[in-house]
């Protein structure tokens, strides 16, 4: 089977590019499903190691998840910096957390992580 588009230098890919195997996942961060898929993928990734490329690729469904493309830009502001795993780990671990009625109730009191670079280029999350 051949994807289409093909996988290229610009997508998201945690992997070897000559990898046998390569999962690519069309994504919504603020899609529930999505968010608990994160914790199969990485258990997937750990499973077949070296014999696996996953490639994430931005879909959000914005009539359905208004935040999903707020997260998305985020992602991809993050990827210049050569940090899109950081903040695609922190956004759906927030996702998992909170679920889709935080961004729905606004009287419920959450807010979505600040993913944080240093000089150094070291990463953290802060709620």
């Amino acid at each position: 089977m051949t994807l289409r588009p093909s996988v290229t230098e610009h997508d998201h890919a945690a992997g070897r590019p000559d990898a046998p195997l390569t999962l690519v996942e069309y994504g919504d961060y603020q899609c529930p499903h999505c968010a608990a898929a994160d914790p199969v993928v990485h258990a997937l990734q750990k499973a077949f190691g070296a014999e696996l490329r996953f490639v994430f690729r931005n879909f959000p469904l914005t009539e359905a998840h208004p935040a999903a493309e707020p997260a998305a830009e985020l992602a991809e502001s993050a990827a210049v910096q050569g940090k899109f795993r950081e903040a695609h780990d922190a956004i759906l671990a927030w996702s998992r957390e909170n679920g889709l009625a935080s961004t729905r109730n606004r009287s419920k009191k959450t807010s979505a992580p600040t993913v944080i670079s240093d000089a150094s280029g070291a990463t953290s999350t802060a709620e």
